[in-house]
Order: structure tokens, then sequence, then C-alpha cells
């Protein structure tokens, strides 16, 4: 893939501060955490070419789509809307983001690893291609047809696998410990990605909306378990149903702190690696 400066590239920014809010947040590392959502509250208001850029990467990075035709018409809005933006204001403002983890957050911010980082880089890349007055069209086409791809794979059924023994041990030791182990730290899942942001955008601001948003969570998880009860024939999961079923809904949602967040992300994952064994 052709090089680009992932600091300058918004979609894979955010990323990393996301995760770095969850890692610390698993870690216990409430300082760091609020360091982090600091930066994204200050630098991705509405109103902002930042805020709007992020909006247009999003939209191309999480698109989902059936047909050639509706790609097609997706990526020309974007190009249209890619030329739009005040250029001069958009990159003082990405220097700004910058200048501002440099300054609050660990050294190695940006050398942590993102497992969608290529198709990350491809939209930046396509980004800077359209707001070009003379486009390389080799590199158009190499970059439209990855965004376009991945747009039409989202789109397809994920196959879902059976729960054996061992897994199922792993799920019950996730649960009654409420930990996320390395192995979760390695990368966000669509879902928790989505609770973070929620915490971020809405803690202090519209509570409301945030216990409503945990609730819906906390009653998703309820019905998996439900479901994954009736299905399951592992007696040995099956004697720590009702435990788990008790702390899930032990979890409350009316007093929202770090703390109970993280706990959102772990029920997050059990609905997860419930629905692989449906």
């Amino acid at each position: 893939m052709t090089k680009h400066n992932k600091k300058r590239n918004v979609g894979i920014v955010y990323e990393l501060l996301l995760k770095y809010i969850s890692n610390n947040l698993i870690e216990g590392n409430k300082i760091e955490a609020k360091k982090a959502t600091k930066i994204i509250e200050q630098n991705f208001k509405k109103g902002t070419e930042l805020y709007k850029e992020f909006r247009l990467f999003n939209a191309l990075a999480t698109s989902k789509v059936s047909n050639t035709h509706t790609v097609a018409s997706i990526l020309s809005e974007a190009k249209n809307a890619a030329r739009r933006f005040n250029l001069a204001k958009l990159d003082k403002e990405k220097s700004n983001l910058i200048k501002d983890i440099n300054y609050k957050l660990n050294k190695n911010f940006f050398y942590e690893s993102l497992p969608n980082y290529r198709d990350l880089g491809t939209i930046q890349l396509a980004l800077n291609e359209w707001r070009k007055t003379e486009p390389d069209i080799k590199n158009l086409v190499n970059f439209e047809g990855v965004i376009a791809e991945n747009m039409l794979k989202k789109s397809e059924n994920i196959i879902k696998e059976n729960i054996d023994l061992s897994h199922s041990d792993r799920l019950v030791l996730k649960i009654m410990t409420e930990k996320f182990n390395q192995k979760y730290n390695e990368g966000l899942t669509k879902d928790q990605k989505t609770i973070i942001e929620n915490y971020v955008f809405y803690k202090g601001k519209n509570d409301q909306k945030l216990v409503e948003f945990l609730n819906r969570k906390k009653l998703e998880t309820v019905k998996a378990i439900n479901i994954f009860e009736d299905k399951t024939s592992n007696k040995y999961l099956l004697k720590k149903i009702d435990d788990v079923r008790h702390k899930i809904n032990e979890v409350s949602s009316n007093s929202i702190d770090d703390k109970s967040i993280v706990k959102f992300l772990t029920l997050t994952k059990l609905i997860d690696e419930l629905k692989k064994g449906e």
C-alpha cells in the first residue's frame, strides 16, 4: 500500500484513542483514560472540519452494502463531500490534535497496532487522492476497489462456530472475573467501540441516553444467556448459568463510572461469544 502519514489519518487516530481509553479503563488507570477522553471531546467537536472528516471516514469504513450500484453511489457522494472541506482549517486541526496527543499521552501512543490498519490507511489515501486537482487514476482505482470490496464483504453473513467444552470454560471464567485478558486487548469489537463512544460523548452531557443504551446491552446479554441455556448440553456450563445471570443483573447502569464501563465491555464480549455458539 502507498505510504501515508498515520498521524494525520483521522480514522487511525480515533481508533487509537478508543483503544487507549479502553486499555486504561481495564487496567484501572482513570487519569490516563480521562486524558484521552478529554482529547476526543476537545478535538472532535461538532462543526469542526476534523469531526466532519471523521464522519465521512467512518461512513466509508463501516457501511455494509449488498450491491455494486450502491457502492458506486456512496463513493461518488464521498468524493464530492471530500472536496468541500476547508483543507487549511482541517490541516491545522489535525496538527493541534497531534500536538495534544504528543503532549498529554504516552509517548508510545502512535506505535500501537490496529488489526484494520491497512483498510483505514486506504480510506485516507482515497480522500487525499480525491482532493487533488490531477489525481492518479491508477491509485484511485486501487483505493476505491479496496473500499468497495470491504463494504460488500461486511454485508456477508458471518459463519457461526460451535462452542466446545474448553471454550465454555474460558467463557465462564471471563464472566466470573469480569476482566479482559491480553487476548481482548489486541482489538475491540464493533460493539465495544460503540460502548466507549457512547461513554465518551454522553457521560455528563446526556446521562439518560447513556443509561438507556447500557440497559439495552444488559437485556441483550440476558436474552443471549437464556437462548444459550436452552440450546447447550454442556453440564458444566449449565451449573454456572444462574451465577452468570446474577452477575449480569448486578451490573448497574444507574451510576456510570470507569469500573461499570469495563463490566459492560465484558458483557458485550459475552454476547459475541454466545452468538458464535448459536
